[in-house]
């Protein structure tokens, strides 16, 4: 067989093979814990279908934000899996689930809003154009910074928590979920 007709038939395998990934995946591919996350989706409707996003969907819910977030937006979530709520202090996503402590929840969790859509190249950029960080200003008020350094990115709050991105750039119908695996708080 000559090289060009083993080089063509290669690239139509790969690309047949692909195509067949891509229709068993959903033609989307992005999975957080056991669920595919689908680009026609809203941020709420995905997070809903991730067990590893349990917590943060009930925090949500708690908090009266369903709507919000499934408004056109475009958002920007920095998403904590139920590992990082399991980071936190115990008794402190308990504590905050109470009606009394709603507004708090709903501080903490809007830190982890930006009213916007920023994929990780948007972040990447502003933080390179800006010496090694940039500053995003939340829905809730907080001032995180982003950095990239060592290939990936992290946020760190008012208090130096570092939030380190698992998975990036997971596209919803408004927006844009980034995983992340430690809770941001407001300035203490």
């Amino acid at each position: 067989m000559n090289l060009k007709k083993y080089i063509a038939q290669t690239v139509v395998a790969s690309v047949m093979t692909l195509a067949a990934a891509q229709a068993i995946a959903g033609a989307h591919g992005v999975m957080v814990g056991s669920a595919e996350m689908v680009a026609s989706k809203t941020i709420v409707e995905n997070a809903s279908a991730s067990d590893e996003l349990a917590v943060l969907v009930a925090a949500v819910t708690a908090a009266g934000l369903v709507e919000t977030l499934q408004s056109a937006g475009p958002f920007t979530v920095l998403a904590p899996t139920n590992a990082a709520f399991a980071k936190l202090p115990a008794g402190t996503v308990d504590t905050l689930l109470k009606a009394e402590n709603i507004e708090t929840l709903k501080t903490i969790l809007t830190c982890h809003v930006v009213a916007a859509k920023a994929m990780a190249a948007d972040v990447i950029k502003m933080a390179a154009d800006n010496g090694g960080m940039a500053e995003l200003g939340t829905v809730g008020g907080c001032i995180l910074t982003a950095k990239y350094y060592y290939n990936k990115v992290t946020f760190t709050d008012e208090n130096g928590n570092v939030a380190t991105v698992t998975i990036a750039d997971v596209p919803q119908k408004n927006g844009v979920i980034h995983v992340i695996d430690n809770v941001l708080l407001p300035k203490s």
